[in-house]
């Protein structure tokens, strides 16, 4: 079969805002909505059918089920199109780009929009089971006095609240808690994730300065522009923050995380032909995309994964590290940033573990994360898969070629890569490509 180049037509998102502020009232379905919306206005897609829309949240309702198919009626979008809720944490949007890349490259649809939405403002909140169990009792009763015998005995802890838990449930640690043994591991400094964070919020700012983030993000509930971002950052004063993980050696403060966060991202994929008959230019293509995961319940370090599925990704595609032009490496912690690159450069773990006769290597600094990231823009979880991928395209289409990573780490010891190449990208010489992971 020979197979289609998947077009990113580009994307749209809300600001990401800080969460119990500006969105405290909004929903994920909400948020989601607007950023299909927006979408739908920049690139005119109003009544228009769309093959598949995908993408979901981590922290959800148990009412938000059908959650892409409900945002996908709220929007303009024609009420002809699918919408397909998943999950894959943090890399959530990104892996159904993946998804739907694949389908436009064998020619199952014609186009398709990958999105992600995530508030921890709005979190749900349930009872203790044995309590969720006496309300259940008590519904399927019969009488006034069966309804009464359900809670007979009922103890007042029982009515205590349950939050959402974001612990890895096989190690009962945080994923910040987590960070902080890479941190070890791997001799991350405070100063070395502080002079990241840094420059995180400085290109951040600058992008909206430059008017890098115009077409990127719209309007929500009043809000215009991200609201974690800090273009008066200090290092002096991110140095005098206390550790958040670990109190007394750690070094992952609240400066050098992404914080919790609200918002909504989506992205716009399509074949060729589809983008050529709507008036549509081509941004990028997404050429290969991998997912990783690594045994973290037995001591493998819980947010490594993408340094293993981008090492699998270069193999196949028949690059190196060093034949890119950006590098988005998501920012879930400064540490984890940091980690991966040692990794890719450490010999010892790219032979014992990648299975290669030499390290990697690094990277050009000035390469990544051009426009700012997670720590800085913040990290709705499901949403920074198709915030990066609107960012990655637009630089490239912007660079009028050239090539791009991407590498997200996720939840439950995973990792999502894929790579980007602009219009008039030539393919690597002597590049072996599969065609059936190969878009």
């Amino acid at each position: 079969m020979e197979l289609r180049r998947v077009a990113v037509l580009g994307g749209v998102r809300t600001p990401f805002c800080r969460s119990h502020t500006a969105y405290a009232e909004l929903s994920n379905l909400d948020m989601l909505t607007m950023a299909l919306t927006g979408l739908a206005e920049r690139f005119s897609l109003g009544g228009m059918h769309i093959d598949e829309v995908v993408g979901g949240a981590v922290v959800t309702h148990a009412k938000d089920w059908n959650l892409a198919r409900e945002a996908v009626i709220g929007s303009p979008l024609a009420q002809t199109t699918p919408g397909i809720t998943m999950m894959q944490a943090c890399g959530t949007s990104l892996q159904g780009a993946l998804g739907l890349a694949a389908k436009i490259a064998t020619g199952q649809i014609e186009c398709g929009i990958a999105m992600g939405s995530d508030t921890t403002s709005d979190a749900p909140i349930v009872f203790q089971k044995k309590f969720a169990k006496r309300l259940v009792e008590a519904s399927r009763a019969k009488s006034w006095s069966q309804r009464l015998a359900a809670f007979k005995g009922m103890s007042p802890g029982e009515i205590a609240p349950v939050p959402p838990d974001t612990r890895e449930p096989r190690t009962d640690l945080g994923m910040g808690e987590h960070c902080e043994l890479m941190a070890k591991e791997w001799s991350i400094s405070r100063e070395d994730q502080d002079r990241l964070a840094y420059e995180s919020h400085k290109k951040a700012a600058a992008a909206y300065d430059d008017g890098f983030m115009d077409d990127l993000v719209i309007p929500c509930a009043g809000v215009f522009r991200d609201n974690n971002i800090r273009a008066d950052i200090s290092l002096e004063k991110m140095a005098e923050l206390k550790p958040v993980f670990d109190k007394q050696g750690g070094t992952i403060t609240a400066a050098n995380s992404t914080p919790l966060t609200d918002g909504a991202a989506t992205a716009l994929l399509a074949s060729e032909e589809w983008a050529d008959s709507k008036g549509i230019p081509v941004q990028a293509y997404l050429t290969l995309g991998r997912t990783s995961a690594v045994d973290y319940v037995e001591g493998e370090g819980l947010l490594m994964a993408p340094a293993v599925a981008v090492s699998d990704l270069l193999r196949q595609a028949g690059l190196a590290l060093q034949d890119f032009d950006y590098y988005e490496v998501h920012e879930a912690f400064a540490a984890q940033v940091l980690a991966t690159l040692k990794a890719w450069e450490s010999e010892t773990y790219c032979r014992a573990r990648l299975g290669r006769d030499a390290p990697l290597g690094s990277i050009d600094r000035a390469k990544l994360n051009v426009e700012g990231s997670s720590i800085a823009i913040g990290h709705p979880f499901a949403a920074t898969g198709a915030r990066i991928l609107a960012v990655l395209s637009k630089l490239l289409h912007n660079g009028m070629g050239k090539r791009g990573l991407i590498s997200v780490c996720t939840a439950g010891g995973m990792g999502v890569a894929a790579i980007l190449e602009g219009v008039g990208t030539p393919s690597p010489a002597g590049a072996v490509l599969n065609e059936s992971t190969q878009y």
